[in-house]
């Protein structure tokens, strides 16, 4: 009789979606291998993960803590003492769920709980998906097993002998959104013969993408364009009432991505990485207006490196006022700049990154079973 393959995974990744995500997607990849597994996720306990991951089906705990803010702030002071608090939760988490491997895909709580698992000696694992890695886990890649990242010259900041490089986790219900089109146009309730804007600010918004598409709506209306606009939760009070004018669509968040992808033929986004990855995979025309407020402005190298193979457009915060209604009314009129975009960004889609990650968790998950049976 074959014994039944009973792991115990603990994963943590949050306080945005390009860390939460990717968590998620991993575990269901683990989950249709080992469908006698259980599962546990740790995130931030006042984050959105504490919302989206009990949505994706599975349970979740959260420890009281918070990253550092680059400025001297009165919320940094307190610190010390939630970094404590968190290694002591995770502490007791990992005691009494007794994980077979760990897995961080980045964010606040993946630090205490990637800490405790190591100091274990549990086997784990962790996945990096900018080309500029944040602190979490750049301290955490001098003691776990493995490091899945997404760009080539990360030995820059990890161990050079523990990277594979699989790319960035992408949800699998992205694969077809070909087949959805009918469906998502039905879902967003758009209209035949406009085009259809998607706006993508991240999970929590983009205060300057905002502003700029407030300011835009009549322009786009000239340019036959309807729009589904998420603003994130942040700013969704400030710009709600345009949900009521006609051809714009406002959400704080769209759970159904695979129907905005599907029902949009433009998209503006930022240029963080799982967006990056999502959007190869999506295949559509889109414009890249990257942060100019993160580490080593990595979400502008992140979309050079789509823009550079002729596969995106790119627009700095700075030039907005200046270039946008030009080059975005040039795209709109060019059914051939369209098609050159979508396909040359779908060639970039590194479509097996969830596979190739949960093939490695698997590798650690059979070690640690033949270490526990010796």
């Amino acid at each position: 009789m074959v014994k039944k393959e009973t792991y115990k995974i603990i994963l943590s990744g949050g306080g945005t979606g390009g860390h939460i995500y990717p968590a998620i997607a991993i575990a269901n990849e683990l989950k249709s291998r080992f469908p006698d597994a259980e599962f546990l996720f740790v995130g931030a306990s006042d984050r959105m993960e504490m919302e989206k991951v009990p949505q994706a089906g599975y349970q979740i705990e959260g420890l009281w803590i918070s990253g550092i803010e680059r400025k001297l702030t009165l919320k940094n002071m307190a610190f010390p003492a939630k970094l404590i608090a968190s290694l002591l939760r995770a502490r007791k988490i990992i005691k009494r769920f007794k994980p077979d491997v760990a897995i961080g895909t980045g964010g606040f709580a993946s630090g205490p709980l990637l800490q405790i698992a190591t100091f274990k000696g549990i086997p784990s694992l962790i996945q990096e998906q900018n080309s500029f890695p944040g602190i979490t886990n750049k301290v955490l890649g001098k003691k776990v097993d493995k490091i899945c990242v997404a760009y080539d010259g990360l030995e820059r900041f990890f161990p050079k002998g523990k990277l594979i490089k699989t790319g960035n986790p992408i949800r699998q219900d992205l694969l077809k959104i070909n087949e959805k089109t009918e469906e998502a146009k039905s879902f967003f309730k758009q209209k035949t013969g406009r085009h259809t804007l998607l706006v993508l600010g991240g999970s929590l918004g983009a205060k300057r993408i905002n502003e700029l598409i407030e300011k835009e709506l009549e322009f786009f209306q000239t340019q036959n364009v309807q729009v589904i606009w998420q603003c994130g939760k942040l700013y969704y009070e400030v710009y709600k009432n345009y949900d009521a004018t006609e051809n714009v669509q406002v959400h704080a968040f769209l759970n159904r991505m695979d129907l905005a992808y599907a029902a949009a033929d433009f998209i503006i986004s930022r240029a963080g990485a799982s967006s990056v990855s999502e959007l190869c995979v999506v295949g559509k025309p889109v414009i890249f207006i990257p942060s100019p407020n993160v580490a080593e402005d990595h979400q502008t190298k992140n979309a050079m490196a789509v823009v550079e193979k002729d596969a995106a457009l790119l627009i700095k915060e700075a030039d907005l006022e200046v270039d946008f209604e030009n080059r975005f009314a040039q795209l709109v009129a060019s059914p051939e700049k369209q098609q050159i975009l979508g396909e040359n960004i779908k060639k970039l889609a590194l479509v097996n990154a969830t596979k190739d990650i949960a093939d490695e968790v698997e590798i650690l998950l059979k070690k640690n079973g033949i270490r526990n049976k010796e």
